[in-house]
């Protein structure tokens, strides 16, 4: 599984890009068929930077989910909870699946 983080109109510090990816390797908790998770942290604005979460799954492309705060780690605090209720929702759809 890929961790890739990225930021728009800035940069990160090593410490930050380390606890978003300690943030983001939590949504592997609920389900591990994930084949990519894509961070993109848009700070063109300072007072609400925009954190963008795309979750590649197995057999599913683009989970994404977004969130803008007053803090970048507010902002992936929030966008991993929205990605964290895709996952699971994907997974009870995989589970809940009778073929026919």
């Amino acid at each position: 599984m890929q961790i890739k983080i990225s930021s728009r109109h800035g940069s990160l510090s090593e410490d930050a890009q380390a606890n978003i990816r300690g943030k983001v390797e939590k949504l592997l908790n609920h389900f591990d068929r994930l084949m990519e998770i894509e961070v993109t942290v848009d700070l063109e604005h300072d007072r609400q930077p925009e954190v963008t979460i795309h979750v590649d799954a197995e057999h599913k492309r683009d989970l994404v989910a977004s969130a803008k705060a007053e803090t970048v780690l507010t902002a992936v605090d929030q966008a991993v909870s929205k990605q964290d209720a895709l996952i699971r929702k994907y997974k009870e759809k995989l589970q809940n699946h009778h073929p026919r």
